[in-house]
């Protein structure tokens, strides 16, 4: 049985916040990535596999892969803090663990240790088949800063 948490919503104020942030990122547009899931330290985003995001053996690129992981935890980090605050990756490191292949990828970042400054996100990445089969296809861990919102 799948936890709680995992599909508990953030409030509807956090998921706009979250939402317009996340329409702001030209590279996950680029790549054509959505959110999915918006939840208290956790987020999922979903990259639709297509040929433009593809390396020469037809799976999807580790660059993107790796990007939407990054994505995910940073979001998932910032569903926790006050609507000033903003997040940064200080670092990142991620395993790739098979081919990433199926219908979609489903990157799932959840919030390991909140802190005041530094923030610890465990990143996973789903190979999904169009019948909804996942296969585990990268995971990592990510360090995250809080920074205050730039009034600029």
């Amino acid at each position: 049985m799948e936890d709680q948490s995992q599909q508990e919503q953030a409030s509807l104020a956090v998921r706009k916040r979250v939402q317009d942030s996340f329409d702001l990122q030209g590279l996950m547009a680029h790549l054509g990535a959505r959110l999915a899931h918006v939840g208290p330290g956790r987020v999922h985003i979903v990259l639709p596999a297509r040929p433009e995001v593809t390396q020469q053996h037809g799976y999807v690129h580790a660059g993107a892969t790796s990007a939407i992981a990054d994505s995910a935890g940073g979001y998932a980090a910032l569903t926790l803090f006050s609507e000033d605050s903003e997040v940064l990756t200080v670092e990142y490191k991620i395993n790739l663990l098979a081919a990433a292949a199926g219908d979609h990828l489903e990157a799932i970042g959840t919030v390991l240790k909140p802190g005041r400054t530094l923030t610890v996100c465990q990143l996973e990445v789903y190979g999904v088949q169009p019948d909804g089969a996942r296969k585990l296809v990268a995971n990592g861990q990510q360090t995250l800063i809080r920074v205050n919102r730039s009034t600029e």
